[in-house]
C-alpha cells in the first residue's frame, strides 16, 4: 500500500497486510506520518513539556454511581 506523509508529503510502501494499512483502509479520519517526522515531534513535545509551559488538556474524568 502507497501512503502518502501528512506533514512532509513523502511517498512510503508499507505491509497491506499491517493493522496501520487497515485502519487508513477503513477510516479516512485516520492520516499516515512517516517515522522521520513523528520522531521530530516526539522530540519537541518532549522538550516543551519539560519547560513547564506546555499543559495537556485531558477530559475529566466523570464517574457515574450507577
Amino acid at each position: 500500500m502507497r501512503v502518502k506523509c501528512v506533514i512532509c508529503d513523502k511517498i512510503e510502501t508499507i505491509n497491506d497486510e499491517t493493522l496501520q494499512a487497515k485502519q487508513l483502509r477503513n477510516r479516512p479520519i485516520h492520516t499516515y506520518m512517516c517515522d522521520e517526522c513523528h520522531e521530530r515531534i516526539t522530540e519537541k513535545t518532549n522538550k516543551r513539556m519539560e519547560t513547564g509551559n506546555f499543559r495537556l488538556y485531558k477530559s475529566p474524568v466523570e464517574n457515574d454511581e450507577w
